[in-house]
């Protein structure tokens, strides 16, 4: 097979994350080919063609699997990147991802242990309480669109106003916003010449209160500032509640000045038009406040399910310390707090942090101490031993220098949270390393139709001694080139 060339074949399994595995009839190589389904026949380019691994990109589906329903729900669909499996049913769709964790874990794994499949997603729709929507065109030179990237393209936008991820009250405002620069044209930010104004358009809502944040992100170009109505711009959002166009019911409109280069939803400046920057949500039982740019899980609740299930692997921990690494804002250190002695929860991201705080205090929570910083170095400085260590690190993992800190701990047992298992696969071979073994996993669907899904595992010490982190360390000084 040369790069170029075009082939016909069938889907034999999607490996994990998104990765269709096809074999071509009267060919013995594999090639991977992103955006299929498991029993589609396929058609394909070479892209990439190297010793042992072949990739291709998709063409056409020749025909489809017999998985896949006959109708899409969404008019951005196949076109969208974000839900690649909406075709697919629900069952077929939790049947194929168990079998990707399990595959990995199975690799990565020196023990047998439990695998306890997965756990659908209470809401199959309208689960996203959160979405971020960038301001664009479809094509060069197209009317201005308002709403997520096109499949593999970095500056394609498509307008989606009947998302079935999302609320529709999140389609509702999508079309309002749109309607409203349409009729009042503004420049969206051109990323390669780094000019324009609009970006971004962040919603988020409370799905225990109904609550709506509505985010308007521009650039601060002063001549473009000066053509921005924002007291006409709250007034549109807030007559969407008025005329009953919105179940739920606005709880802050903010205009959030954004001048970074970087394609990133962040703030250099936030103008409160109306309201308040936070809602509150309710998880099992618990009140939380989520801010503009807190760290929540999208699905809440699947969330309720994801941290129902840590807490079972967690079992008691009557009378222990608890580290909760990489702690957002605090939802499992909370959880467990009335059944510790204390909870330490460490954050990067300082906003998270003090919400983390405030929810402690809201929940009547006296054993809940939040650091702010990134655990690699507040492990340093950290005088409390735990007796207990959970693991909720962001996509890439734990940091590699981190782990061998982790391990030196010598707890008897570490939950493990994972938005990317092929992270954990990486982090969970070090921590074998170091003594410990996998002794029961389950996934969590909390993103229905898309390629993502949550692992948790229990990791058990069977044997962790000073040694361990010895040999760690002399690792550690090899890889800077220094002598034994």
């Amino acid at each position: 097979m040369k790069r170029g060339e075009i082939y016909e074949g069938t889907v034999e399994r999607v490996d994990y994350p998104n990765k269709g595995i096809v074999r071509v009839r009267d060919e013995e190589e594999q090639v991977i080919v992103k955006n299929v389904i498991p029993g589609q026949k396929v058609r394909f380019v070479i892209n990439k063609s190297k010793a042992g691994r072949k990739e291709g990109r998709l063409l056409e589906v020749t025909e489809k699997s017999p998985s896949e329903a006959d109708r899409t729900l969404c008019s951005a669909f196949p076109d969208c990147g974000g839900c690649i499996y909406q075709t697919m049913s629900y069952p077929d769709q939790l049947e194929m991802k168990a079998g990707q964790i399990k595959r990995l874990l199975d690799s990565a794994s020196d023990h047998p242990y439990e695998f306890e499949g997965i756990a659908k997603s209470p809401d199959r729709f309208g689960y996203r309480n959160k979405m971020e929507y960038s301001f664009g065109d479809d094509r060069p030179g197209g009317p201005l669109t308002l709403g997520l990237h096109r499949k593999a393209s970095t500056y394609d936008v498509l307008t989606c106003t009947d998302c079935v991820i999302v609320h529709p009250d999140f389609n509702v405002i999508v079309d309002a916003v749109l309607r409203c620069f349409a009729e009042n044209p503004l420049p969206y930010f051109h990323k390669i010449r780094h000019e324009g104004y609009l970006r971004h358009l962040l919603l988020r809502r409370s799905a225990s209160y109904g609550d709506i944040l509505v985010h308007i992100v521009t650039t601060g170009d002063k001549e473009y500032e000066k053509q921005f109505d924002e007291e006409a711009f709250r007034d549109m959002i807030l007559e969407l509640e008025k005329s009953g166009r919105l179940s739920g019911h606005i709880s802050g409109i903010m205009h959030i000045i954004n001048d970074s280069l970087a394609d990133i939803v962040r703030s250099d400046e936030t103008r409160i038009l109306f309201g308040k920057d936070y809602f509150m949500e309710k998880v099992l039982g618990l009140d939380f406040k989520v801010s503009s740019f807190s760290f929540f899980q999208t699905n809440t609740r699947g969330a309720e399910v994801l941290y129902d299930t840590a807490r079972n692997y967690i079992g008691d921990t009557r009378d222990k310390n608890v580290f909760d690494l990489y702690s957002g804002t605090g939802t499992i250190a909370q959880i467990l707090a009335p059944a510790c002695r204390k909870v330490t929860g460490v954050e990067i991201v300082e906003e998270t942090v003090e919400s983390a705080r405030y929810n402690a205090k809201l929940n009547g929570l006296t054993n809940c101490d939040f650091i702010a910083g990134d655990v690699l170095k507040v492990l340093d400085d950290l005088t409390d031993k735990p007796d207990f260590i959970v693991l909720d690190p962001p996509r890439d993992g734990i940091h590699p220098k981190a782990l061998p800190k982790i391990i030196d701990y010598k707890v008897d047992n570490i939950v493990y949270i994972s938005c990317k298992a092929t992270s954990l696969a990486r982090d969970l071979k070090v921590l074998q390393e170091g003594g410990y073994r996998l002794v029961r996993a389950k996934c969590i669907d909390l993103f229905p139709d898309s390629q993502h899904v949550e692992t948790v595992v229990l990791l058990r010490g069977e044997k962790v001694d000073s040694y361990v982190s010895i040999d760690l360390d002399v690792k550690e000084l090899d890889r800077k080139k220094v002598k034994r």
